[in-house]
Parts: C-alpha cells; sequence; structure tokens
C-alpha cells in the first residue's frame, strides 16, 4: 500500500499554525513512508472563501517548503462528482430531502432543550420521499442503532453511539455540498489513506465513517492531533502573537525555524530540540506524537530563530533580508555589501527584522546619532582622536580586521588613551548607536571612503554641539 496523506484547508482566512502544524506532520508521514502528500483546497463555502485567502494559504505552504505531490485540487471544482454521490445515496434509500425552515429546525432545538434532549433534528422529513424544492437541503439517513467506532492512531479507540448522531445535511439549499460529505468523496476518490487532522474534528469522524461505508468506499485510517494552546492554557488566539504563518515571514523568522518549533509542538524525538529536514522525515512517526496539548512557547521559537540565522550563509541571509530594507527605501542593490552586513549582523540577530533595524546605518547617506550615545561619546574630548583616525586612514595599507585593530591600537599609544575611548565614539559616529558588530567589520563592510566621511562628519557635530 502505499501512504497517501493530504491537506485540506478552507480558504477563509490565512494559513494558521495550527493549520501549518497539521499540513507539516502529514507531509512527514508520508515522505518518511515514500507516499504521497496531496494538497486539496476545500473552498466550497462560496460566501466565506476568497481568491486572496486561497493565494495566502499556497503562498504560505511555498514558503515553508511542504510541496505537494498531487495538486493543488479545488473542491468546487469538483461539485458535480458530489453530487453524483448524493444521488446515489438518494437512490440507495441512504438520503432525503428535507425542506424544513431555519424556523422549524429552531422549534426542534428548543423543544429536545425542553425536554432534556440532545438538540438535533428530528427526522421529520426522513420517510416523506419529498422531491426538490426552492430551500430544500439533502440529508444522510444516520443509523439508529448500534456503535461506530474510531480507531484513532493517536488517541485509541474512541466510540461513539449512533442514536446521538442526527441526519446531517449532506447538500445545503444552493446545490453545494457540506464539509462532512464532500471530504469523505474526495478523500476517497483520491485513495487517501491516512487522515491525519486537529482533534477538533474527532466528533465528526463517526458521521464521516457511517458516509464511507454507505458510499460503499473504504475507511481510510484516522488520526486526530492535539490542539495548540496559549501559555495561558487557552485556545491559541491573536492576544498570544501572531497566528498566521505568513505574519511570522513577515516578522523576520526563517520557515525552517518556524517548521523546526511546530514539529516539537505535539512530537517528540527523546531531548532533541533541533532537526534538519532530512531528520524530521527520517525520524517522525505517529507512536511519538502526544496526546496533550501543545502549548506555544514564543520565545522558544524565537531561541530557534536565533539559531538558524546564526547558521545561515551571508549569501542566504542576503536574499532574505534584503526586502526588509527596501521597505525602509534603503538601496541594497549592491549583492556583496549585502552579503557582508548579513555577515556582521547574524551573530547578534534574533530576527531578519532586527537585522534589518539594527543594520540601517549601513544603508543611509546620513545616518541619525542616537541622544544618549551622542551625548556620551561624541562630545570635546574625543574630537582629536576621531581626526587623528580620519586623517591616518587615507595611509593605511593594510585595510583588514588585524590592520585595522593594530592602526586603532596605534593612535592610542600615540594619544596616551586607551582603546575604547577610541573605539566608541567611531561606533557613535559610524552607525549612530553604541551597540554594534565589531568596529573593525563595520570599517570594512562600509569601506574606507564612507568611514572617512563619517568620522569628519561626527567631528562637525561635535564642534556645533
Amino acid at each position: 500500500m502505499t501512504v497517501r496523506t493530504r491537506f485540506a484547508p478552507s480558504p477563509t482566512g490565512f494559513l494558521h499554525i495550527g493549520g501549518a502544524r497539521t499540513a507539516l506532520f502529514n507531509w512527514l508521514f508520508a515522505r518518511h513512508h515514500g507516499g504521497k502528500f496531496i494538497l486539496r483546497v476545500e473552498d466550497t463555502d462560496q460566501i466565506r472563501s476568497t481568491e486572496e485567502s486561497t493565494q495566502a494559504i499556497l503562498d504560505a505552504m511555498e514558503w515553508l517548503g511542504l510541496d505537494c505531490d498531487e495538486g493543488p485540487f479545488f473542491q468546487a471544482e469538483r461539485v458535480e462528482i458530489h453530487k453524483e454521490m448524493v444521488k446515489k445515496l438518494i437512490d440507495d434509500g441512504k438520503a432525503y430531502r428535507c425542506s424544513c425552515t431555519p424556523d422549524d429546525l429552531e422549534k426542534m432545538r428548543k423543544k429536545a432543550s425542553k425536554e432534556g434532549r440532545k438538540p438535533k433534528y428530528d427526522g421529520t422529513c426522513r420517510d416523506k420521499n419529498l422531491s426538490p424544492g426552492p430551500g430544500s437541503v439533502v440529508r444522510f439517513k444516520c443509523p439508529q442503532m448500534g456503535i461506530t467506532t474510531v480507531n484513532d492512531l493517536i488517541k485509541g479507540p474512541v466510540s461513539f453511539n449512533n442514536s446521538e448522531l442526527d441526519d446531517l445535511v449532506i447538500e445545503k439549499s444552493d446545490g453545494y455540498p457540506t464539509y462532512n460529505f464532500a471530504v469523505v468523496v474526495d478523500d476517497a476518490e483520491m485513495n487517501i489513506t491516512h487522515v491525519l487532522r486537529g482533534d477538533d474534528h474527532l466528533n465528526n469522524t463517526p458521521r464521516q465513517i457511517l458516509l464511507y461505508e454507505a458510499l460503499g468506499y473504504k475507511v481510510p485510517q484516522f488520526g486526530h492531533v492535539s490542539m495548540i494552546l496559549g501559555s495561558d492554557k487557552t485556545r491559541l488566539s491573536k492576544r498570544h502573537g501572531a497566528t498566521s504563518v505568513m505574519a511570522y515571514k513577515g516578522m523576520g523568522y526563517l520557515p525552517e525555524a518556524l517548521i523546526n518549533y511546530l514539529v516539537r509542538l505535539g512530537w517528540s524525538h527523546g531531548d532533541q530540540e533541533i532537526f534538519s529536514r532530512d531528520e524530521m522525515i527520517d525520524l517522525f512517526n505517529l507512536d511519538a506524537v502526544g496526546k496533550s496539548a501543545g502549548i506555544f512557547n514564543p520565545e522558544k521559537l524565537l531561541w530557534l530563530n536565533q539559531h538558524y540565522i546564526q547558521k545561515s550563509d551571508g549569501k542566504r541571509l542576503a536574499r532574505e533580508i534584503g526586502p526588509f530594507f527596501k521597505e525602509m527605501q534603503l538601496d541594497v542593490e549592491d549583492v556583496e555589501t549585502l552579503q557582508q552586513v548579513a555577515d556582521d549582523l547574524k551573530p547578534r540577530s534574533k530576527t531578519l527584522v532586527e537585522m534589518a533595524e539594527s543594520g540601517a546605518f549601513y544603508f543611509q547617506d546620513e545616518i541619525e546619532y542616537d541622544e544618549k550615545a551622542a551625548r556620551k561619546f561624541l562630545k570635546r574630548e574625543y574630537a582629536g582622536h576621531l581626526k587623528a583616525v580620519a586623517e591616518g586612514l587615507p595611509s593605511l595599507e593594510d585595510y583588514t580586521r588585524k590592520g585595522i585593530e593594530s592602526f586603532l591600537r596605534n593612535i592610542g599609544d600615540e594619544r596616551e588613551t586607551k582603546l575604547k575611548f577610541i573605539a566608541q565614539p567611531m561606533r557613535v559616529a559610524l552607525t549612530g548607536k553604541a551597540t554594534s558588530p565589531g568596529i573593525d567589520e563595520v570599517m570594512i563592510t562600509l569601506g574606507i571612503k564612507k568611514v572617512i566621511a563619517r568620522i569628519e562628519r561626527a567631528v562637525d557635530y561635535i564642534a556645533k554641539n
């Protein structure tokens, strides 16, 4: 048997963290078993589905590197297949048309509640053999006796009394299938062998199993992953931070950091925290997926992002941080300089946004001095040191980190001062801030002409202030 998994998002919003983890687990399970991963966009909710959301989901999947072997398929394009299966159930006496209005359904709910019964459809139209009519829907004749058991790959066996399940709607009044029906037909027609999804779908599963059996389809294996909660143990929401995958891209996270974090949010391999993509594929199995909810920890994600930034080479980081500099209206077309900047900044950066903000001075024509830093280091007693550096630099032949360090030490010896009283004023003169990459790194990346020009501007600033 070839393992076939799928990810089937609804394009009614962006791809969120929970959905991304579901996609990742399905992708890893398929890759681990040498199977196929299918992407299907479930866009039959014509009112809420949008092209913008669809594109955002596809963009997020591409950014995360979760490539599909088949698809993307669009559920709305398969409506005729769903209609055929609805007709089959009606012809087989396993489904019926229902003309009950929303008001009728509300009265049923109130009556059931008043009598202490579970509010569900009472079967008013079950045996009426109605023809299609305005506002009518199609309902599945759910068996009223027996038990349906979900042999869950993660949670173990979970049983449901069929008497507790109602005659669910399988075709809406607009002619489109409902989620529970379309997902069964599409998974069966696409030969999906394993359905891995969030445990908020567990209550749908017995209904879906009954539909598989009624249609004569082979029932796939199900696995339901626990929800992701915020640090306060409530369902993950915007108050816990960004929940959209592409929001994390905008905040300067690398995809491998988010993937690494998500795989550990509900799955483990001993105490290992950092996994390459190949390691994830090799090690992933459902036995190690936890039954309890995952707790989202932004600090841990940030730590992983810092790790992957430091691990990345300058060429890759240059591609990643370029757009952030451009958002700041900075000219970063010089790829070589951008790579040098990335290498300078990566040891101190936790996100690409932080990297761009701290490195903006490299590309600014005129930097702004931090008020506190300027007050402390751009003052008259240091002006002479800065002048000496500017005057000596044109004759410096060894413009390397080692040569610059030796040059600055010699200036210090000549002026009978400690190196820090030269380096710190220079740091503020060159970057506008009291903290930055090493002063020698900054000087090399800026180039000697910019360094001299910025030092001379700082000397002028001191004279005027």
